[in-house]
C-alpha cells in the first residue's frame, strides 16, 4: 500500500470476502455425495436426502439440532460483523485524514470474525459427521470451501489492516523521494 490510490485494495478484498460469505451462507453444495447417485446434499441450514430411484429431495432442517444452530449462529455472526468492518473501512479510507488507531481496530474486528466463523465451519463437518446418518460416499464441497476462502482472505485482511499503522507515511505520501546520484568522476561510464 505504498500509494494513496492503493487504499482501496483491503475495502476491496473485505467486500470479496462478503461474497464468498454470502455463497456459503446460501449454497447447498456444503456436504454432497461425491459420485452418483447424488443422494445427499446439505446446506448450513438443512441436510436432504433422498433415494437411488427417487428425484424428489427429502430435506430435515439443521436447526433442530444444537450444534446446526451454533454452526449458523457462529458463521452468522462473524459474517454480520464482516459486513460492519467492511462499511467502517470504507468510511475509514474515504476520509482524507486517515484515522490510523481506526484502522487497526478494524484489524481487531476482523481477527473476531475470523474466530467466529473457524467456529462455525469446525462445528458443522465434526458433528453432522457424527449425528446425521450418511448415505454413500459424500464430501464437503464448494459452499463449505467459500467459507473458507471468506475466513482465510479475512485473516490475511486482519493482518494488513493491523500493519497498516506501521506504514503510515509511505500511505500519506509524508516521505521524501530519494535520489540516487553519482558524480562523473566515480561513475565514468555515464559520459
Amino acid at each position: 500500500l505504498a500509494c494513496w490510490r492503493c487504499r482501496w485494495l483491503l475495502p476491496l478484498l473485505l467486500g470479496l470476502a462478503i461474497i464468498m460469505g454470502i455463497i456459503a451462507l446460501a449454497g447447498r453444495g456444503w456436504l454432497e455425495s461425491e459420485s452418483q447417485p447424488y443422494v445427499q446434499q446439505a446446506s448450513l441450514w438443512e441436510s436432504c436426502t433422498r433415494g437411488e430411484e427417487d428425484l424428489n429431495w427429502s430435506c430435515e432442517s439443521l436447526m433442530d439440532y444444537g450444534w446446526g444452530r451454533a454452526a449458523a449462529a457462529t458463521y452468522l455472526v462473524g459474517f454480520v460483523i464482516l459486513v460492519i468492518c467492511f462499511a467502517l473501512a470504507v468510511i475509514a479510507f474515504s476520509i482524507e485524514i486517515l484515522r490510523f488507531n481506526f484502522v487497526r481496530g478494524i484489524g481487531g474486528l476482523l481477527f473476531v470474525v475470523a474466530a467466529f466463523q473457524i467456529i462455525g465451519l469446525v462445528i458443522y463437518p465434526v458433528k453432522f459427521t457424527e449425528e446425521i446418518p450418511l448415505m454413500g460416499d459424500n464430501m464437503f464441497s464448494w459452499a463449505y470451501g467459500f467459507g473458507w476462502a471468506s475466513t482465510v482472505v479475512v485473516i490475511g485482511c486482519a493482518f494488513f489492516f493491523c500493519c497498516l499503522p506501521n506504514w503510515e507515511d509511505e500511505v500519506l505520501g509524508n516521505i521524501k523521494p530519494t535520489y540516487y546520484y553519482s558524480s562523473p568522476e566515480r561513475a565514468p561510464y555515464l559520459n
